[in-house]
């Protein structure tokens, strides 16, 4: 297998404050990796130096061999990797469709972008919606949407921030399936607090506490730590 996203020794400081420090990490091909820890453990933070939200103050990215350090997010994009983040990125007054025909028609021809955005639809099971406003959608029917218009430039590198959040367990599962079935083609990192839905689709987990990696293994073995317990999962596990 190959890394097909890496960091060394990635950095981000906000004034005095270490939110990032000093973290290695590797991706390989069509892996799926979640990425879990307390509020304030530095994940979202490491998430938005992956995508170019934030530049990081020291250490280098690599995605697919490239060093993207610093890149912004549009850079990123180029490349062939999808990205949802925590900020919605849909047009309220234009169709499903219209969406995510708009994202696909970045990267294909008018007609192309037509048939990749009916396959989105189908895929993500947005048919019925597909001529809806995303302004009058539910949340649930948002997130899809918004999944919709990543994969609509069939990028081989996903990266999603709360995929899940704020869905109705019927949703969860139905986005759990989603990203298994996506994962058949990308490879996928996950930033998530639900711990329920890390289980149904996690193979390898990464910890994070205090801006650094207090652990990384398999999702079973997570769960079943004590130390990862005591900081973050408590009850919740």
């Amino acid at each position: 297998m190959s890394s097909v996203l890496e960091t060394r020794g990635l950095t981000m400081r906000f004034g005095g404050v270490t939110a990032v420090d000093t973290v290695d990490f590797n991706l390989q091909r069509k892996e799926l990796r979640c990425l879990i820890g307390p509020n304030g453990a530095g994940k979202s933070t490491f998430f938005k130096c992956l995508t170019g939200q934030l530049k990081p103050s020291d250490g280098q990215v690599f995605i697919d061999g490239a060093e993207t350090t610093g890149w912004d997010p549009h850079q990123v994009a180029r490349l062939g990797v999808g990205i949802k983040t925590q900020v919605p990125s849909v047009m309220d007054g234009l169709s499903v469709r219209e969406n995510i025909w708009l994202a696909a028609n970045r990267t294909h021809g008018r007609e192309q972008a037509r048939h990749r955005a009916a396959d989105a639809i189908e895929r993500l099971d947005l048919g019925t919606i597909a001529n809806s406003e995303v302004g009058r959608l539910s949340h649930g029917e948002r997130q899809r949407v918004e999944l919709g218009i990543v994969i609509a430039g069939e990028p081989w590198l996903i990266l999603l921030d709360e995929p899940a959040a704020g869905m109705t367990a019927e949703e969860v599962d139905r986005m759990a399936d989603i990203i298994v079935d996506l994962n058949r083609e990308a490879a996928i990192i996950i930033v998530e607090h639900d711990m329920q839905f890390i289980r149904s689709i996690a193979r390898k987990v990464t910890v994070f506490s205090q801006g650094r990696i207090l652990m990384e293994d398999d999702v079973d073995a997570v769960m079943q730590d004590q130390q990862v317990r005591d900081v973050y999962l408590g009850k919740k596990a």
